[in-house]
């Protein structure tokens, strides 16, 4: 495996930031913008991003863009189109937009109508219906109404491949999550002073950073390797890769965010901080597609 990433993936990289940058939330209120959010949804519409995998992108490429919208904490549908169009590649010659449904759930439905149905190895056609309350700012999850037609069966080993995609994908959302905290965690601590002095120069702060640091670059490696593994090695061992990656990932973030609460002090519990959005969808990536212990054959403790 070459961990390095070509050049396409690096350009593929930077437009995913920078349109994260751009049009992402930089603040709790500019959930609520809907100018912003509009703008955003056309951007998004326009990469063709969504439908990636029937495109010919490997995992590696929708984990690059799954990590850079988590990071900039982007508020329209990618997760669950671009798993959806995963499936619906192998049941249909076009390419449009549908959500994916987990368990009774559409998840990333915001505006679709739509949604694949995976019952064993046959795909269904759902229909989206009422918004379903969730602890996530940033993603829409609504009630599943009717499976509706049958699109056709799906092999055992595809359907195999596609958990591991959707395990890398919500892993990667996580490592962005927990980049996107930690940089808003260490700016704070670069201008906000105690004493006369900035707070990140206090040991206590800077070691907390410095903690989550090193847990998001273990974390960027074994998603990298589980990323390159859905494609690259056969279903079991892909499946095997990603849920040792989904469990590390998560607990990694879920440290990191909450060290970004605490970081903020007083104010990191208040609805005006943005740490809380973050941790918000890292506790929701987490719960999407979740793995436990005893699924894996290497202890983590």
């Amino acid at each position: 495996m070459d961990v390095r990433l070509t050049h396409e993936q690096r350009q593929l990289r930077d437009a995913a930031a920078k349109l994260a940058d751009d049009l992402g939330p930089g603040s709790v209120l500019d959930l609520e913008d809907a100018t912003r959010n509009a703008r955003l949804e056309k951007a998004v519409a326009i990469t063709g991003w969504r439908s990636l995998r029937s495109d010919g992108a490997s995992g590696v490429e929708v984990a690059i863009v799954a990590e850079e919208f988590g990071r900039g904490l982007v508020d329209v549908p990618f997760l669950g189109p671009v798993l959806a169009d995963d499936l619906r590649r192998h049941v249909a010659d076009d390419q449009l937009t549908w959500a994916i449904a987990v368990g009774d759930e559409a998840v990333d439905a915001t505006g679709l109508e739509h949604a694949l149905v995976l019952r064993e190895n046959k795909a269904f056609a759902g229909r989206v219906g009422s918004v379903a309350a969730g602890a996530d700012l940033t993603r829409g999850f609504a009630e599943l109404l009717e499976d509706g037609d049958s699109l056709g069966e799906i092999s055992a080993d595809d359907v195999t491949r596609w958990e591991a995609l959707a395990l890398v994908a919500t892993c990667a959302d996580l490592v962005g999550t927990a980049r996107g905290a930690h940089h808003v965690a260490t700016e704070y601590a670069k201008v906000r002073e105690q004493y006369g002095t900035a707070i990140g120069s206090y040991q206590a702060v800077a070691h907390l950073l410095a903690e989550g640091l090193a847990l998001i670059e273990g974390s960027v490696s074994v998603l990298r390797y589980a990323a390159w593994a859905v494609d690259e090695l056969p279903p079991a061992e892909a499946i095997a890769a990603a849920r040792i990656a989904k469990i590390y990932c998560a607990r990694a973030t879920r440290t990191v965010c909450e060290t970004a609460v605490q970081v903020h002090g007083g104010i990191g519990n208040t609805w005006e901080c943005l740490v809380h959005v973050y941790l918000r969808r890292a506790l929701t990536s987490t719960e999407l597609f979740p793995v436990r212990l005893e699924e894996i054959d290497l202890g983590l403790s």
